[in-house]
């Protein structure tokens, strides 16, 4: 062996080396089962790594998630070899998204093994890895631990709302980054609403031409998309297709599915402005009228939402499809005579049963595509506000299948919606809404939420999929507020949705493992203060 090999063979003997005991081991969301075995070792900078290609991970990200921590990886075709090994095991992991991490000697040269039995419970063995590594100086060092981690509920949503202020592609990216290492895996992508419609639909190309052209700070001030001497048209708020399929590819690479929502029969105004006829008041009194429903009684609108949700589940190859379904004004139904004319004949006998007339229609046609369909909880029927002026719905039922996200009333009303035998998203809007002020929504209130009401059954615990996280846009313009709305309070939500109620430590506990978080977000300058 040349001097050169020799020198670097001993320095890869490096991480074997036990420098001492270790502090408490701080990760979020935290494991469901974790021994901390009180060592740290020494990892090289330049570090050899077997990555087992049945794992689903590229190198190209391996390394990239690796330099996050100032490594260099080298990457080596036999697992003995390795330092850290990231095996593929459908035997020590059950549980499809969990993973298992054991850091400690196993091996001449071997300290790290991940193991996993997916490609999503390796990327969250690598995201708990990367919070292990500590940098001192010019030396990295792990803690020595050995872990068996796996989801509470399979549904670990984020929801970004870019119709009142459009964020763009990059911020996107950024937060798609922090799921991953918060081991979320659905991302909400509210791309539609009455301020702006953020979605290129080649088949109607006003949808963005006209439809994206304000938001809700130009809305807040009466200026439409009509109004284009008060706009700058040289502004891009909306996405093109091929921009929405790298969005996609980028967050399948790290596990995370995205889910798009657009709205019927309510927040529609963008679209109207592109296209009136879809309107039922704006039909009606001939100039557009903001907060209007679509006429969903009409054949033109139907084929419209129709060749929408065409190019969208093309789109979207997670197949699931939000169609909101929230705050419906009826009042745009009532004063339209062909309407109640409609409803007469057909014998339905409420503006709310001919909102779930009209989107059962559309999930039996998202289900004749292989996919899915998910609304806010309005779309049961239920009066959920118990306003005197909304009756509730007597005739017509929610498609089987179709998943109830659960946003506002009383919660019992997702015991109402299990008995009826639909799974229920939990995303009760005073828990998990981003957009709320700390003052009303602090960390630690976020941090004390179940998404498993009373009285639910342990039989029908599973229809709990699990919870969303929320962004509501009105007041976030800017990427730096956006991100002071959501950092650090996603993590407590993020482990709510991850760890197991049983396993969950007290607040206190929960706010000292968020510290490696925390450095994370102030070195990328997400948790700036607010002026």
């Amino acid at each position: 062996m040349n001097t050169k090999r020799l020198i670097c063979s001993l320095f890869l003997l490096l991480p074997i080396l036990t420098i001492g005991a270790q502090s408490p081991i701080q990760i979020v969301p935290q494991p469901q089962r974790l021994t901390n075995l009180n060592k740290e070792y020494l990892l090289p900078k330049q570090v050899d790594v077997f990555l087992d290609t049945r794992c689903g991970l590229s190198r190209a990200y391996v390394a990239a998630r690796l330099g996050e921590k100032g490594l260099t990886p080298r990457f080596v075709k036999q697992n003995n070899k390795a330092v850290i090994v990231l095996n593929r095991d459908t035997t020590a992991v059950r549980e499809k998204e969990g993973y298992t991490l054991k850091v400690a000697p196993q091996g001449p040269e071997t300290l790290a093994v991940l193991k996993a039995s997916s490609k999503n419970g390796m990327l969250y063995a690598l995201s708990t890895f990367l919070q292990l590594i500590k940098k001192e100086g010019e030396s990295y060092k792990i803690s020595g631990c050995d872990i068996e981690d796996y989801p509470a509920f399979a549904w670990r949503a984020f929801m970004l709302d870019e119709a009142r202020h459009f964020q763009g592609m990059q911020q996107v990216k950024k937060l798609l980054d922090e799921m991953v290492q918060l081991k979320m895996n659905i991302f909400h992508w509210h791309l539609v609403d009455d301020p702006g419609w953020r979605l290129e639909i080649k088949k109607y190309p006003l949808l963005t031409s006209i439809g994206s052209l304000s938001n809700f700070s130009l809305m807040s001030r009466n200026i439409t998309p009509l109004d284009t001497d008060s706009l700058d048209l040289s502004v891009k708020w909306y996405y093109t297709q091929e921009e929405i399929t790298e969005v996609v590819e980028y967050a399948e690479e790290r596990g995370i599915t995205i889910i798009p929502e657009i709205e019927v029969p309510g927040h529609v105004t963008a679209s109207i402005y592109a296209y009136p006829w879809l309107g039922a008041s704006t039909k009606r009194t001939g100039a557009v009228v903001r907060g209007d429903l679509y006429d969903v009684t009409h054949p033109r609108v139907e084929q419209f939402l129709f060749d929408v949700l065409d190019e969208v589940m093309a789109l979207f190859p997670g197949k699931i499809v939000h169609i909101g379904g929230d705050e419906a004004n009826y009042v745009h139904w009532q004063n339209h005579p062909e309407i109640n004319a409609f409803m007469k004949k057909e014998k339905i006998p409420t503006y709310m049963d001919l909102q779930i007339w009209a989107i059962n229609r559309l999930s039996k046609y998202i289900a004749s595509k292989g996919g899915r369909m998910i609304g806010w909880n309005e779309i049961t029927g239920d009066n959920i506000r118990e306003e005197k002026h909304v009756e509730e719905s007597r005739s017509e039922k929610l498609a089987p299948g179709t998943i109830v996200q659960f946003w506002d009333g009383a919660v019992n009303l997702i015991n109402k919606s299990l008995d009826r035998g639909y799974e229920v998203v939990n995303s009760n809007r005073f828990f998990t809404y981003l957009d709320y002020p700390y003052e009303v929504t602090s960390l630690e209130k976020m941090y004390s939420f179940n998404p498993v009401p009373e009285g639910v059954v342990p039989a029908e615990r599973k229809k709990i999929l699990g919870l969303g996280a929320q962004i509501w846009g009105e007041y976030t313009p800017t990427a730096e507020r956006l991100n002071y709305q959501v950092f650090p309070r996603i993590a407590a939500l993020a482990e709510v949705a991850w760890t197991q109620a049983g396993n969950k430590t007290d607040f206190g506990s929960f706010k000292t493992r968020l510290q490696v978080l925390e450095k994370r977000w102030r070195e990328l300058g997400y948790l700036k203060a607010m002026e």
